[in-house]
C-alpha cells in the first residue's frame, strides 16, 4: 500500500518505521525542517508505565482552569475566549470519577508497558545507541506526599508494577547526589522504569526507516483533509498526492486536519516546560530519573546533560512563557541536586523549552481506524508520547495490515470519543 504519515514526531517516525518494515510504500510529511521539532523535542524522557496516568485528577484541573483564566486576563481579552479549552476541561472533569479514571489509567499503562517492550526489542535488534538509564525514584518531601503516594500503591500492585518503599537513607543510596540538607520523608523506587533520550531515538530510527525505503518530506504543510477525497493529501499551492491510506500523527494540528471529515477530536494543548544543561559535577547529578511528588517535577539524566521538566498550562502558544514556571524548575533542581548543572559561566548553554502536549480529556490516545475509509489515527498521547510511541506504532501497523495486534486495544479506539 501507498501510505502517508502526517507528522514526524516520535509517534509519526515510529509508525513510519513499522509500516516500512511491513513492506508498505511510506511517505512522511512534516511542516518543520526536521523530525521531533515539537512535542518530541525536549521532553523529560521518562519511560515509566507505572507512572503513567490520566491528568484528569481533581488536584490538577482547578490549576489548569486558574492558569487559563490568568492567560486571558493577561491578554486583556484581546482574543476570543478559548471555548475549546473550557469544553475540554468540562470533559476532563467527568473523567475524574474514580471508576472512569482507574479504567483509563489501566488502558494507558497497558499501552505503555507494551510500548516499553517494543522499544527494548527495537533497540536490541537494530543496535541503537542513545542516552538511557534504568530506574525512577519518586521523592516524598513530607507526610502529605507519603499519604498521596500510598493511595496509588494498590493500583501498582494491580498492574504488577514492581516498586519498593524506601527510607530517606535508602533513597540517598540510590541517588547519592541528593542534597543531604534537603528534607526527605521517604521515596518510592520503581526499578523497571527508566529514562531515555527520545529525540536521539527518533533521529536514529528515522535513518533505519529510510533504509527500509521510507521517504521524509520536510517543510511540507498539509491542508485539512477533503471529505470528497479523504485519502488524498492537499499540500498547498494546488498540489495534491493520492494514497491508499493516511495516518494522522500530527499532534496538536490533528484536530484541524480531521474536522472537515466530521471527526471532532477534543484535543487540547497542555503545555509543559523543560530546562536542559550540561552536568557540572558528576557526583552531584542524578543517576537516572527522579520525580518530585509535591511539585510534579521530573529531573532526569541524559548522558552528560541533566534535564528538569514540569508545568501544565492549558492553551496559549509556544512563544508565551511563564517565568514563574521556569523558576520552579530551577528551584526544584537546586534543592535536590545543587551543583549538578552548569547554569552560568563562560561558554555555558542552558536550553529553556516550552512545548505542547496534545491531550484528550480522558487520558488515553486514539489508535486505529477513524471510521472514514483510508484514514487512520495515532494521536492524543499527551505527555506520554515517548512512553507510548513504539507500542502505538506497532499496533497501528498491525491494524492496517489486517492483523490482530499483540496489544489489547480495548478503549483505545475513536468510538469511545464519538459514542
Amino acid at each position: 500500500m501507498r501510505i502517508a504519515i502526517v507528522g514526524a514526531g516520535v509517534v509519526g517516525v515510529t509508525t513510519a518505521y513499522e509500516l516500512g518494515v511491513d513492506g508498505h510504500e511510506v511517505t512522511v510529511f512534516e511542516r518543520h525542517s526536521a523530525a521531533a521539532e515539537e512535542s518530541s523535542f525536549a521532553h523529560c524522557g521518562l519511560i515509566a508505565p507505572g507512572h503513567t496516568a490520566p491528568w484528569s485528577v481533581p488536584r490538577l484541573l482547578p490549576l489548569l482552569l486558574r492558569q487559563w483564566l490568568d492567560l486571558h486576563a493577561g491578554l486583556r481579552l484581546r482574543s476570543l475566549p478559548g471555548w475549546r479549552e473550557l469544553s475540554w476541561l468540562a470533559a476532563a472533569r467527568r473523567g475524574t470519577a474514580p471508576e472512569s479514571w482507574r479504567r483509563n489509567r489501566a488502558r494507558m499503562q497497558r499501552l505503555a508497558t507494551y510500548s516499553r517492550w517494543r522499544l527494548h526489542e527495537l533497540t536490541e535488534r537494530l543496535q541503537l545507541q542513545y542516552d538511557c538509564s534504568p530506574g525512577l525514584l519518586v521523592l516524598l518531601r513530607d507526610e502529605r506526599s507519603r499519604r498521596r503516594i500510598a493511595a496509588t500503591l494498590p493500583l501498582l500492585q494491580e498492574s504488577e508494577v514492581r516498586y519498593e518503599e524506601l527510607t530517606p537513607q535508602g533513597a540517598r543510596a540510590i541517588e547519592p547526589g541528593l542534597d543531604p540538607a534537603q528534607r526527605l520523608a521517604g521515596a518510592l523506587h520503581l526499578p523497571d522504569e527508566g529514562v531515555a533520550n527520545g529525540r536521539q531515538f527518533v533521529q536514529l530510527l528515522r535513518r533505519k526507516a529510510e533504509a527500509q525505503g521510507v521517504r521524509f518530506e520536510f517543510g511540507r504543510s498539509v491542508l485539512p483533509l477533503d471529505p470528497g477525497a479523504p485519502s488524498t493529501l492537499r499540500l498547498g499551492a494546488g498540489a495534491s498526492a493520492p494514497f491508499d491510506a493516511i495516518v494522522v500523527c500530527a499532534g496538536a494540528a490533528s484536530a484541524a486536519l480531521l474536522q472537515p471529515l466530521g471527526l471532532r477530536m477534543p484535543l487540547a494543548a497542555v503545555y509543559g516546560y523543560s530546562v536542559t544543561a550540561a552536568i557540572g559535577e558528576a557526583a552531584s547529578a542524578p543517576r537516572s530519573g527522579v520525580f518530585d511528588e509535591r511539585h510534579g517535577v521530573a529531573i532526569t539524566r541524559l548522558g552528560e546533560r541533566v534535564r528538569v521538566c514540569g508545568g501544565a498550562e492549558l492553551g496559549g502558544s509556544h512563544e508565551r512563557r511563564d517565568p514563574a514556571a521556569l523558576r520552579t524548575l530551577y528551584k526544584v533542581l537546586g534543592e535536590w541536586f545543587p551543583g549538578a548543572a552548569r547554569l552560568s559561566g563562560n561558554c555555558v548553554t542552558v536550553q529553556e523549552w516550552r512545548g505542547a502536549r496534545p491531550t484528550l480529556p480522558d487520558g488515553p490516545p486514539v489508535i486505529g481506524a477513524s471510521g472514514i475509509p483510508g484514514v487512520w489515527l495515532n494521536l492524543g498521547h499527551g505527555g506520554y508520547g515517548w512512553a507510548m510511541a513504539c507500542g502505538s506504532a506497532r499496533a497501528t501497523a498491525d491494524l492496517i495490515a489486517g492483523r490482530q495486534p499483540e496489544l489489547d486495544l480495548e478503549g483505545l479506539g475513536v468510538t469511545r470519543l464519538l459514542g
